[in-house]
């Protein structure tokens, strides 16, 4: 499992100062942190950055290519900002991201192609994001055919399928699973795919976030997710990724991680009688499992009811 580092955010007060004020320092201490944590690659998100953003580009790649050297992720609507990035990068990189918008895919996949990138391509048009799988699916076949004749290889390609968030919009987060699947099944071989973890859990609680993000996780790793946009800072996510990853079983919540992402490999439902009913971290998990399927209405006090 590949995760992209998050935290280097315009949102972020702390990125957002670091940015204007040219913050060397601060760039490069949260880069350093986020890969001591397991982050195999750094999204750099500078924002539309219109008026700054080819000089912000390569300023905050080069900062970071002065501690590290893992992939960067250059992640802006700019596309000039992009290339100037890209023209800066050591090693190998990444854009985030393409999208079927026209503007958008004329921009992005060309410099993909001439820079020989990895890519990330959302499923969306104009129109927005279809709710269900299927219309996502019909995207990503067009999508396909489009980016690997232009020059960039399958291997290459990360299809997002847009995670939306289970608090307004709960019937379509079990959606983005079931695309996870079927774009895994597009070619051989097949395209990877990639989310980011923490929409799912936007608008939840702040103590809520971090059990839906990983269950949320395990169960698109059982439908076949290759990397996540994440916090690799959370070391329960991350633990709970190694569980899946090692099939792990040496303590029951392990277990039930394990029986969780095979039950999604298998399309089946979790079986609630190898829930322990009696341990609340079980629990937990299990109503977490119920509200990302859709099975029982989201509400904030959900593991309360």
């Amino acid at each position: 499992m590949l995760i992209i580092g998050e935290r280097i955010h315009i949102i972020a007060p702390r990125v957002r100062a670091a940015v204007d004020n040219r913050d060397a320092k601060a760039i490069q201490e949260m880069a350093l942190q986020q890969v001591k944590a397991g982050a195999h690659v750094i999204d750099l998100n500078i924002g539309p950055a219109r008026r700054t953003g080819i000089e912000v580009m390569p300023w905050i790649v080069e900062t970071a290519q002065q501690v590290t050297d893992v992939e960067l992720s250059l992640d802006t609507t700019n596309a000039a900002a992009v290339e100037a990035g890209l023209k800066v990068c050591k090693g190998r990189s990444m854009i985030n991201s393409a999208s079927a918008e026209a503007n958008r895919f004329n921009a992005m996949v060309p410099l993909a192609t001439q820079y020989n990138t990895d890519l990330i391509v959302l499923t969306m048009t104009e129109k927005g994001i279809p709710n269900e799988a299927a219309g996502r699916a019909e995207i990503a076949i067009d999508l396909l055919g489009r980016i690997s004749e232009a020059g960039v290889p399958t291997e290459r390609i990360y299809f997002d399928p847009l995670v939306l968030t289970v608090t307004s919009n709960q019937d379509a987060v079990i959606e983005t699973v079931e695309a996870i699947r079927i774009f895994k099944q597009l070619s051989d071989p097949p395209p990877k795919t990639v989310v980011g973890l923490s929409n799912v859990s936007n608008g939840a609680p702040n103590e809520n976030r971090p059990l839906i993000n990983r269950v949320f996780m395990v169960m698109c790793m059982g439908a076949g997710l290759d990397a996540a946009i994440a916090d690799p800072l959370d070391k329960e996510l991350l633990e709970a990724v190694r569980t899946v990853a090692t099939r792990d079983t040496s303590t029951p919540v392990k277990q039930l991680m394990v029986n969780l992402c095979d039950a999604v490999a298998n399309m089946e439902e979790l079986d609630p009688s190898l829930v322990d009913m009696k341990d609340p971290d079980q629990v937990a998990i299990y109503k977490t499992v119920q509200i990302l399927q859709n099975k029982i209405l989201y509400a904030h006090s959900y593991l309360r009811v």
